[in-house]
């Protein structure tokens, strides 16, 4: 396959991206199709139910405009149900869970604004914030990534063990440490504090929250039956975890791509010509290198960072 031109490389990457796509719509239409229509005859089931038993005291399609409203208001986080002491959406806590989320993407759906300008406001503050948190990310990611690197240096070193395998035991050993603390462990954490879900369902919220999937299915807890300062604590606990967990998901992955059989397989579907140093650095690094204001006479790009 080397000698295949540039543009062939390309159509066959993109070929492979259909097929994979294809592949998992398959899937999930396989596993989420019989469960979906399944809910779906239990809902018609459950209003057929209530329309026989209190149709006659309602008046004709109030049951359905008062369900619009409800999944109107449910989308933008408002609901009535459930214990009418709790705090408000936007009170600051959940306010401060809000933003992490518009800054991380993770984007959960629990919360919306409903005001023209709270839209508004959400679109500039995004649009600043967003660049702002990449600036954050590659400053953390350029002073961790040597330090995280240190112990994978020192165990090559002392068992002697070729650059290759020292650099696949440092992304597996970062790998297993970030799966360890930011997604077994509050997984296990949330599924012995929250009752109503399973383990699996824990790992999943987890695992969507830090790699900013957040599809909305699993939402942080709405506090019912908790005292409103653990409520409050656990929100913090959560706008933490995303903050931290997100530059831990992301030095992890970083550290991955640096791999020699990544590397070799971008440069496969890379350009023919010789690459340029642009090329051959990490997109973090190229942001790093964009906004850096170090003087003319800074150390050149060549040179290593001392351990």
């Amino acid at each position: 396959m080397g000698g295949l031109r540039p543009w062939a490389r390309y159509g066959l990457l993109v070929v492979a991206h259909l097929l994979a796509l294809g592949l998992g719509a398959v899937v999930f239409q396989a596993l989420e199709g019989p469960p979906a229509l399944q809910l779906q005859t239990q809902l018609k089931a459950e209003l057929a139910t209530f329309q026989a038993e209190y149709g006659a005291c309602l008046p004709p399609r109030a049951l359905e405009e008062l369900l619009g409203v409800a999944l109107r208001a449910q989308a933008h986080g408002v609901s009535s149900l459930g214990n009418n002491s709790e705090a408000s959406n936007w009170d600051l806590p959940s306010a401060l869970l809000f933003t992490a989320s518009i800054l991380t993407t993770t984007g959960y759906g629990h919360m919306a604004p409903l005001s023209a300008g709270g839209k508004a406001f959400c679109v500039a503050y995004a649009s600043l914030g967003l660049p702002a948190s990449l600036v954050l990310v590659a400053t953390l990611r350029h002073r961790l990534l040597p330090v995280l690197s240190c112990p994978g240096t020192w165990v090559a070193v002392r068992w002697q063990l070729a650059p290759a395998q020292a650099a696949l035991l440092q992304a597996a050993g970062l790998g297993l440490l970030v799966a360890s603390i930011f997604v077994l462990l509050p997984a296990l954490v949330l599924w012995g504090l929250q009752g109503d879900c399973s383990l699996l369902e824990a790992i999943y919220f987890c695992f969507g929250s830090l790699s900013t999937i957040g599809l909305g299915d699993l939402l942080p807890s709405q506090g019912r039956g908790l005292h409103p300062a653990i409520y409050h604590l656990g929100q913090l606990a959560l706008l933490g975890y995303l903050l931290f967990g997100l530059l831990a998901m992301l030095l992890a992955v970083e550290t991955f791509s640096e791999l020699p059989q990544v590397r070799a397989m971008v440069t496969f579907f890379g350009s023919s010509g010789s690459m340029t140093p642009e090329d051959q650095g990490s997109i973090l690094g190229q942001d790093e290198l964009s906004l850096s204001t170090l003087p003319p006479d800074a150390p050149a790009a060549g040179q290593a960072p001392a351990c």
